[in-house]
């Protein structure tokens, strides 16, 4: 247990990227500058997807803070949400996209964030098995299951091996998104728990699906934005001006759905058909707190809590930036 908090509340050094390299090299210029330039961290592919993504590409980001005096907008990619947690927990960022439990985790440790939107809900993860594998979750006992620890897709794993009663027969470790497929053909791995584009191209690729969040009430993801309250200290106004940006971009994205999977697929590197799949656009919310993603944020709160995963509970009113 000791050795799966420190995993969850601590950044992976193996993950370490140029993107996260760059923003330690220049934090004291921002630092230095934070009321003119506004430092977003978030977790993904080469550029942010859903509305923040949108947002950036279409060039509403960059007008709309403009107006309310920010010079430059930063962004920083890190491959996880423990490795941004400690970016933000460092005054490298003031603004991070990430999951739910890598951001409740933070926030149980003490460090003072406070939840700015939802952008998306009911965000599927799945378990993905090794070919000529295990076909059922019984069959898992005594195997080893990877996923990327600190992540949505690592609390529906615990979620569902505590509801199949399993859990202290199999072995669960930590391995990145992007090292899944390999280990998964070397056979290092039974099965492996993924995000909700990379379970339907495995399943493309020929390996099998043993499960998936979307049959457990509860188990499916949310995406958050956050900020450090030292800087909304000093930008009270910014939570209305985010979230207006972002709910534009959301109904702009839908609006042109076509024209945004292309680019989301393109920035994934994901056959567009997967991506389709993979991110139903009723998932993104228009609004900030939409009531059906609230109570999986809750649930997952309380799940995280109660395993000891989560320092300590808070109430989500408290956290919310009103």
């Amino acid at each position: 247990m000791a050795c799966v908090l420190l995993l969850l509340t601590t950044a992976c050094s193996q993950g370490e990227t140029k993107s996260a390299q760059s923003i330690n090299a220049n934090s004291a210029v921002a630092g230095s500058n934070n009321i003119s330039t506004l430092r977003i961290g978030y977790v993904g592919s080469s550029e942010p997807t859903g509305p923040l993504g949108w947002a950036k590409k279409k060039g509403l980001l960059d007008r709309e803070l403009q107006k309310s005096g920010f010079k430059d907008v930063t962004f920083a990619r890190f491959p996880n949400g423990p490795d941004l947690n400690e970016a933000l927990v460092a005054g490298q960022l003031d603004v991070g996209s990430l999951g739910d439990t890598p951001a409740i985790v933070l926030r149980a440790r003490g460090v003072e964030t406070r939840l700015l939107r939802i952008t998306q809900f009911n965000t599927t993860a799945w378990l993905v098995a090794k070919k000529n594998g295990p076909r059922s979750l019984a069959e898992l006992k005594g195997q080893k299951i990877a996923t990327q620890k600190g992540s949505y897709m690592h609390r529906y794993l615990l979620g569902l091996l505590a509801e199949a009663k399993i859990a202290k027969d199999v072995k669960v470790v930590h391995l990145m998104t992007t090292e899944a497929k390999a280990a998964l053909e070397r056979g290092d791995i039974a099965a492996y728990a993924t995000s909700s584009d990379l379970g339907p191209f495995l399943k493309s690729q020929g390996f099998p699906v043993i499960d998936s969040s979307a049959n457990h009430k509860g188990l499916s993801g949310t995406s958050l934005v956050i900020a450090t309250e030292s800087f909304l200290a000093k930008q009270p106004d910014f939570p209305k001006k985010f979230n207006g940006i972002l709910t534009e971009a959301a109904k702009d994205l839908k609006a042109n759905s076509e024209e945004y999977y292309q680019y989301h697929a393109q920035i994934t590197k994901y056959p567009l058909d997967i991506i389709k799949v993979s991110l139903p656009l009723k998932q993104i919310s228009e609004e900030p707190l939409p009531d059906e993603g609230v109570k999986l944020l809750e649930g997952t709160k309380n799940f995280l809590v109660s395993q000891g995963l989560a320092k300590s509970n808070f109430k989500l009113t408290d956290w919310v930036e009103k």
